[in-house]
């Protein structure tokens, strides 16, 4: 199979997601970000063209861009007792071939268990968890794909569900111009087992794309990222006052993010989530609700990446990552 029928396949699947129903999904941990550098420019980014294995938590198909045998370790900071874990790991086995896998862990801690008239009977623990592998094939001319499969578990006291979930990502850079472009369907998939008997939900499926490209005479990177591309209903975007104007649905839909880049081994990132911040300050945030900002250094083979970001109303995040290349 040649590389323009291998493009054509991931296409015709990409344009298939588009039918996914709009309606409330679980599993929604996995719209936080793992990666600090993605964190920092928003928390969407499926573009960037840098060696980070952090990037294939977004698109599998970034996964050609990470070295071989390259490990990594996630930590953030998140609502109060909640402590998120990540890793991931890359294996490059030929010029065309990278193979990885990931790892999500969602800890809530311990909360008391009450009765109808609000004693408390004893106490409880939830988490969420995905485990995933993933597949990267280069196709030349800076082209590549990825395929994620991913395995979900959710256990909140004595409920809970799994599901399988896939990504299906498109990646292209173009070195001579500091460009890059991608896209990707994240969580096709279905629920092996739900809450209720009775009752099935939706996987937070979300077709996202974007470009990321450098000016040629300034150590400036502009990354621009429309997510939820399907969605378009006024109920799917919360505003509890009144309902949003066409012009706000549509930037709900964008994240933009802009590294500083003074040295080939430190960055300097920003970002704006358009949807977050609305969504934010209609729960009471303050005017700072959308922004992130970050960092991270490259030295031989070890790289690290800090983020803050606002996800919550009552709190704030940061984001660790380390990765080193064995």
């Amino acid at each position: 199979m040649n590389n323009r029928r291998i493009l054509s396949l991931l296409f015709v699947l990409l344009t298939g997601c588009i039918q996914a129903q709009e309606k409330s999904s679980v599993f929604n941990f996995l719209k936080i970000p793992i990666a600090a550098h993605t964190a920092a420019l928003g928390g969407e980014n499926v573009s960037l063209a840098i060696d980070d294995p952090t990037l294939i938590f977004g698109n599998p198909a970034q996964a050609s861009q990470v070295n071989d045998k390259s490990i990594n370790l996630d930590y953030l900071s998140y609502i109060e007792d909640t402590k998120v874990l990540g890793a991931a790991f890359t294996k490059v086995y030929s010029v065309r071939h990278t193979f990885g896998a990931t790892a999500q862990l969602f800890s809530y801690g311990s909360m008391d268990e009450t009765d109808e008239a609000g004693n408390v009977i004893g106490s409880f623990s939830a988490k969420d968890m995905a485990i995933s592998a993933l597949y990267s094939y280069t196709m030349g001319k800076g082209w590549s794909g990825g395929a994620t499969c991913r395995y979900i578990f959710s256990k909140y006291s004595e409920y809970s569900s799994t599901a399988i979930g896939v990504d299906l990502g498109l990646h292209y850079t173009n070195e001579e111009k500091d460009f890059s472009f991608g896209v990707v369907a994240k969580n096709i998939g279905t629920q092996l087992s739900s809450f209720h008997e009775d009752h099935k939900e939706h996987l937070p499926f979300d077709l996202q794309m974007g470009v990321s490209t450098k000016l040629e005479h300034a150590p400036f990177r502009f990354s621009f990222t429309m997510r939820d591309i399907t969605r378009w209903s006024n109920d799917y975007y919360y505003n509890p006052e009144k309902k949003n104007s066409f012009g706000r649905k549509l930037f709900n839909h964008f994240v933009i993010g802009v590294d500083f880049l003074p040295t080939k081994n430190l960055y300097v990132a920003a970002g704006y989530n358009f949807r977050r911040a609305n969504e934010l300050k209609a729960a009471g945030a303050a005017h700072g609700a959308g922004l992130s900002v970050g960092c991270g250094i490259n030295v031989k083979k070890f790289k690290a990446g800090v983020a803050y970001a606002k996800y919550h109303v009552s709190a704030s995040s940061l984001l660790f990552n380390v990765s080193y290349s064995l």
